[in-house]
């Protein structure tokens, strides 16, 4: 069952508390592919990076009336229901952080159901519980209702194994900035005499020691549901060695449910195992969204567009 309703009939009234005037417009913000981070009713630095960008795309001065200015209205309700299906318990699995367990199982699934409706709900778990007072979220089952943001879900029951997703020749004049420092990876519609900001994202780029390589790159291929080639030796020093293994596909794969490549070797955009990460952790080299983020950007771009990191 997606979400449904749970507040259609109730005229609308303003909102009293910040969690849910922030939560609106967390939602708001990534409804228009301009990723907040993960919703949790709380100010924070991607959710004023998100309308940066979004006022950038719009034209709208950032001032103390922004929040006049966007459509916020729109968001109605707040929050919404789900509940949970026996297919639902399909996503999850057992569980490991070593890579020599994880490449013995046959996928790399949620360790629980609260995972599974976070990152559907692109949601931070304890936001989850505090909208669900009185409920143990971490003893979820088939067949019962929580309360979620009324965000589009991610459903990764509709992210299918490909080696490579189509190509979209509408899609050609556009560019991906990465910007390191930011944390924000900002997606452009190219034309002869415009540059147009059209989505952005929070990003987890690389370390110090293995940084995202700065340059002019571009997409090479998009998969989804890929595998995974753990080598200890590529992580840490950026060399392939001969002890590595080789992990399933799945939510929980190190990147995620969706691999961007780059012409650059062995770097690319893609999903993570960790969506609280997202711009709080350093990765090894690539860029990490969280995997919502990840598969729209990846159906917004395609082959040979070009990648700046700076």
């Amino acid at each position: 069952m997606t979400g449904t309703s749970a507040e259609p009939t109730i005229a609308k009234a303003e909102l009293v508390e910040e969690r849910e005037i922030v939560t609106r417009l967390q939602i708001f913000l990534d409804q228009q592919n301009f990723g907040p981070g993960k919703i949790d009713g709380r100010w924070g630095e991607f959710t004023g990076k998100a309308v940066s960008k979004y006022a950038q795309c719009y034209g709208l001065q950032i001032g103390a009336d922004i929040y006049n200015q966007l459509p916020l209205d729109s968001v109605y309700p707040v929050y919404t229901t789900y509940q949970f299906t026996a297919d639902d318990l399909k996503w999850v699995g057992p569980t490991s952080n070593k890579p020599s367990e994880q490449a013995k199982l046959k996928s790399l699934l949620y360790a629980d159901l609260l995972e599974f409706v976070s990152e559907r709900y692109h949601s931070d778990p304890e936001f989850l519980q505090k909208i669900n007072q009185g409920m143990d979220l971490e003893k979820l089952k088939a067949g019962d209702t929580i309360r979620v943001p009324n965000v589009a879900p991610f459903k990764i029951e509709e992210v299918k194994a490909l080696g490579s997703l189509v190509e979209i020749p509408e899609f050609k004049s556009r560019s991906v900035l990465v910007n390191r420092k930011d944390h924000m990876a900002t997606l452009y519609e190219n034309t002869s005499d415009t540059k147009k900001v059209i989505a952005a994202f929070p990003i987890t780029p690389g370390s110090d020691k293995l940084p995202s390589p700065p340059g002019k790159w571009s997409v090479i291929g998009i998969a989804s549901m890929p595998t995974f080639r753990w080598d200890e030796g590529v992580l840490l020093h950026g060399k392939r060695t001969n002890q590595f293994f080789m992990l399933p596909s799945g939510p929980r794969n190190p990147v995620g449910v969706v691999w961007i490549g780059l012409s650059k070797p062995g770097i690319g955009m893609h999903g993570t195992n960790h969506p609280n990460s997202i711009g709080r952790a350093a990765s090894h080299g690539c860029m990490r969204l969280a995997n919502w983020d990840a598969v729209r950007l990846a159906h917004l771009v395609t082959n040979k567009n070009v990648v700046t990191i700076e």
